[in-house]
């Protein structure tokens, strides 16, 4: 089938107590193996590329995956731009054919924040594309993404900023950070469910990897919609490529390495479907 977009995903998902998981792909193979993944679960998915990926190659290089990926599939695909840096890239992600935007303005004030997601919202709505925002900062670094210390969603700011920009889903910061933990992660599942109580679409959790495989379920039951996976997929493919290297220091194809990396995504996403209880949901 056709890539599709994120709203009717997510509201389902909201509907039904469970989440769609997003998952960040670098490669083909990462395509191949997160779009399998949720055929053998059936179950809807989410594509993501952030900024750094795409400049690494392109929009369109990823968004052509995506869609042979999905025009293949059983299950509803969906391509979602994460942590889209500017309008700039919004909007040429947009353009580009992406069914899914999030525009990142939560390093900037409050009020700047929702005048940049307005504006990214206003156009997206002409097209019926849903647009993510991100309120607090997610701590952390990936990429080019610094969070530092991370800020804490307020959630009477969040009612203000869903309200004032007509945003289709909100990230929440409550102690999450993008990259690899150093520690546990702690989460404010509290102020989750405050968010909650005073919020109605679809909220979304980032920096997911690493985080305890129960403290997602608790967030889940809590209100998250959307849970996004990033560095323990990188860490799954490079660790079965360096596999076949390890073993064979003569062996030359890329096939042969790239394949046992994408088996290690495909594992570890069919975990995280099953934790985001989104196995045979897919419509």
């Amino acid at each position: 089938m056709a890539l599709v977009t994120t709203k009717q995903m997510l509201l389902d998902a909201q509907k039904g107590n469970y989440a769609v998981g997003a998952f960040n792909v670098e490669n083909m193979e990462m395509v191949m193996a997160v779009v399998s993944a949720a055929e053998e679960l059936n179950s809807p998915v989410i594509l993501q590329t952030t900024p750094s990926t795409v400049k690494y190659a392109d929009l369109e290089y990823f968004l052509a995956n995506a869609k042979v990926a999905a025009q293949n599939a059983s299950v509803p695909v969906a391509m979602h731009l994460d942590h889209g840096s500017s309008f700039e890239l919004a909007m040429s992600a947009f353009r580009a054919g992406y069914t899914s935007i999030m525009i990142d303005g939560s390093h900037s004030e409050f009020e700047e924040n929702i005048r940049i997601t307005k504006s990214v919202v206003d156009v997206c709505k002409c097209a019926k594309i849903p647009v993510e925002a991100e309120l607090g900062k997610v701590g952390g670094k990936e990429d080019d993404l610094d969070g530092g210390d991370g800020g804490y969603t307020d959630p009477q700011e969040a009612l203000e900023f869903v309200q004032k920009t007509g945003v289709d889903s909100l990230a929440v910061a409550i102690g999450t950070a993008h990259g690899v933990y150093k520690g546990e992660p702690k989460l404010d599942i509290d102020r989750l469910a405050e968010i909650r109580k005073v919020v109605d679409i679809p909220l979304v959790l980032h920096g997911t990897s690493g985080v305890p495989d129960e403290t997602v379920t608790k967030c889940i039951e809590r209100g998250i919609c959307k849970v996004n996976y990033a560095t323990d997929l990188r860490i799954a493919f490079s660790k079965g490529v360096k596999e076949v290297l390890d073993k064979d220091h003569d062996v030359i194809d890329p096939k042969k390495y790239n394949a046992v990396g994408r088996e290690y995504v495909k594992e570890y996403v069919k975990s995280k479907i099953i934790v985001c209880k989104s196995d045979e949901k897919a419509k």
